[in-house]
Order: C-alpha cells, then sequence, then structure tokens
C-alpha cells in the first residue's frame, strides 16, 4: 500500500470551462418580493455567481491548500486523498477529522495549525495531534467509486484502514459532524480497541416512537419533525434518486450553487444573513471541492447507498457505539437530538453545550470546537 505525496492542482481549461458555464446561466424569474421561501434567493445566487465568474481567484486558495502536506493512497480500489499534518511537541495524538455533505475535508482548514502546534496559538503544547483530513471516497480531489456499495458503511472500512495500515496508528481518535459523525459512529461499533474515543458535532439518532418519550423530550421530537417534513426533501431525493438531480448540477454550477448554498444558509447560525458567518470565498471554495472534481455525482451517492444499506440507515449502529463518546452540541444545528437520546446508543462521556454555532462548526466556531476536542481527547491519551 503506497501512500504518495499529492499536489491539489486544477487543469485550466475546467477553470476556464466554469466561467464559460457561469456566463451562458438561463436563470430563472424570482416571485416579487420573495426572499429564501422558494428555496434559493435567486439574486443572491445571481451575485454569488457573478462573483465567482470574475472575482474568485482559485489559483490563489489552491496555494493556499498547498500549504499543508498533501497524499493520496488507494484502499479498496479507490484513490483516497489527505492531508497529513504531525504535531509538534511529545507524544501527538493521531486524530481523524471526516466531513459530510455539503461540506468538504476543507472545513477543518484552518484548523489544522492549533490542533498540530497549539503553543503558536496559546495553547499546551501538549495538547498536539497528528492530525489526518482525508476526502471521503467520492468527495473533492478522492477517486470515483465505480462500483455501489460505498455507504457510511464501507467509508469507515476505508478510513480505518488508512489510519491503521496505511499510516501505521495502532490506535487513533476520530472527529465529525453530518456524515462524518455517522462515520465514527461505525468506527466506534467496528473497531472499539483501536479508536480509543470519538468526538462529534452532531450524534446521529433515530426519532424515537412518541409513546416511548417522556414528557421533557416531546418538544424536540416535534421540532425534529417539523424540519424533516419543511427541509428533509433533499436527501429523499438522494436517497432514491440521486443521478436524476445531479445530471443537471453537474453541468450547471449555478444550479449546484444554489442546492449547496440554501443548505448553508438554513442549517448555519447566522440568522438569515449567510455572510455574517462564511465570505464568498470560503463558501465556493467548498463548493469548488465538488465541481473542479467533478465529484459531484460520487458525493451525492453516498445518501443512496447509506439508505440501502438495512444496517445504518438514518439510525445509530446497533449495539451501542462501544468507543467513549464526546459530543459538542451547538445550540442552532437544526439536525440536534437531546441529550437523554444520545445516552441510550453512544458509550457518553461529554456532553457539552456551545454559546452559538450550527451545523459546519468547523467553518462557523472552530475555536470552539477545537477547545472541545482537547478537552476531550485529553481523557485518552
Amino acid at each position: 500500500m503506497e501512500v504518495r505525496p499529492y499536489t491539489i492542482h486544477v487543469e485550466e481549461e475546467v477553470l476556464e470551462d466554469l466561467k464559460f458555464r457561469l456566463g451562458r446561466t438561463r436563470w430563472p424569474e424570482p416571485i416579487r418580493g420573495s426572499g429564501w421561501e422558494y428555496g434559493s434567493n435567486i439574486d443572491y445566487i445571481r451575485e454569488i455567481c457573478a462573483y465567482w465568474q470574475y472575482v474568485y481567484d482559485w489559483r490563489k486558495w489552491e496555494a493556499e491548500l498547498n500549504k499543508w502536506p498533501s497524499y493520496i493512497v488507494e484502499i479498496d480500489g479507490v484513490d483516497i486523498r489527505f492531508w497529513h499534518v504531525r504535531g509538534k511537541g511529545e507524544n501527538p495524538f493521531p486524530l481523524l477529522l471526516l466531513h459530510g455533505w455539503p461540506g468538504a475535508s476543507y472545513e477543518f482548514f484552518e484548523m489544522i495549525g492549533p490542533l498540530t502546534d497549539p503553543a503558536a496559538y496559546g495553547g499546551d503544547p501538549s495538547d498536539s495531534f497528528d492530525v489526518v483530513i482525508p476526502d471521503l471516497p467520492g468527495f473533492g480531489f478522492s477517486g470515483h467509486p465505480k462500483d455501489p456499495g460505498w455507504g457510511a458503511d464501507r467509508m469507515a472500512q476505508a478510513v480505518h484502514v488508512l489510519m491503521t495500515e496505511a499510516l501505521g496508528y495502532p490506535s487513533y481518535g476520530a472527529q465529525g459532524g453530518d456524515w462524518g459523525s455517522m462515520i465514527c459512529a461505525r468506527l466506534g461499533t467496528r473497531y472499539p480497541e483501536q479508536v480509543c474515543a470519538i468526538h462529534l458535532n452532531y450524534a446521529n439518532l433515530p426519532v424515537p416512537m412518541i409513546d416511548e418519550l417522556p414528557p421533557e423530550d416531546m418538544e424536540a421530537c416535534q421540532r425534529q419533525l417539523d424540519f424533516d417534513f419543511m427541509e428533509g426533501a433533499y436527501h429523499l431525493i438522494m436517497e432514491t434518486k440521486a443521478d436524476s438531480l445531479t445530471v443537471a448540477q453537474c453541468d450547471s454550477p449555478a444550479g449546484f450553487a444554489a442546492w449547496v448554498i440554501e443548505k448553508f444558509r438554513t442549517w448555519s447560525d447566522c440568522d438569515g444573513d449567510l455572510e455574517s458567518v462564511y465570505t464568498k470565498d470560503r463558501l465556493l471554495t467548498i463548493i469548488m471541492f465538488y465541481w473542479a472534481t467533478n465529484s459531484i455525482f460520487s458525493a451525492a451517492r453516498l445518501y443512496y447507498e447509506s439508505f440501502h444499506n438495512p444496517e445504518l440507515h438514518w439510525g445509530a449502529p446497533d449495539p451501542q457505539i462501544k468507543s467513549p463518546t464526546g459530543v459538542a452540541f451547538f445550540p442552532k444545528d437544526p439536525f440536534n437530538r437531546p441529550k437523554s437520546w444520545a445516552e441510550k446508543h453512544y458509550n457518553l462521556v461529554q456532553w457539552n453545550v456551545m454559546p452559538c454555532g450550527g451545523h459546519f462548526p468547523a467553518l462557523e466556531q472552530p475555536k470552539w470546537l477545537t477547545e472541545d476536542m482537547r478537552a476531550f481527547f485529553k481523557l485518552f491519551r
């Protein structure tokens, strides 16, 4: 198993084609006076696409991404591209960081320095980590699976091989949100002797039956059911008819941007003002991990493959996750479940409620997430 150095690079013709397609977008007419009620705000998507076409500089961001060492290795027939940054100080703790959809490994980029060299950021040098941040198979600069079955369970097996066989760590910790949390849960179920602890910013759990709930959890249950009804169409499409959607998205950068940006606005702690939390450049860099690599279709299939795996579906793995688990509860994450639900499925040893933040805390609140991870993994060094 050969681990090879990798440089992120997008061919110039891909960038030229992107600008051509943005300039040829056929736009829908918005309803007068509407904002985001019908989905993405068309005026805002036109604005950010104009910025993408005329202002955004991928080459600048490409150089930034290549500041940290990047590698690629073939596992289970698919190339996995990842950052691997060694920690400074004595005995750094190996830590796997896992993204989800519509995020990317780039979410963790600004956390690499504080995690690997805490002393340089005013922290304790004994808190240093060896950080491994892969593009999940089918995402970003990793390869596209050609055969079926690449759901969260198979991805967990692949990243475990990455950590233990390709990189040689006998044990490690893992952190994730969104799909990353589900993959962490599978790691904690399958490999509890090597995955010494998992840290989540979203504890994936099934919604209990109404008659199983104590009165104090009824409000949380109703809130989750309401959210699924109003906001859940995206995953129902990708779980059942993913390629009917991605043919259009692979052809239209504006169409894919509209699909993704609405999710960042709805799922983040921004009170409807997207750019109070994210700059256009950061949003577009996330989107470029999909567009520049033509991985929109393969990333969306993670939903289909996982939905059709009877062992995973949308519930927590069974039996109970064995690895000790810590949860950073960000209050504006609409997918959050109560602590009382998590205690039934996870080996829960830490649960901290953060002062702010939503579904993408590595981008929204990296300081809070970093500090909670340091405190949790200190228990297992």
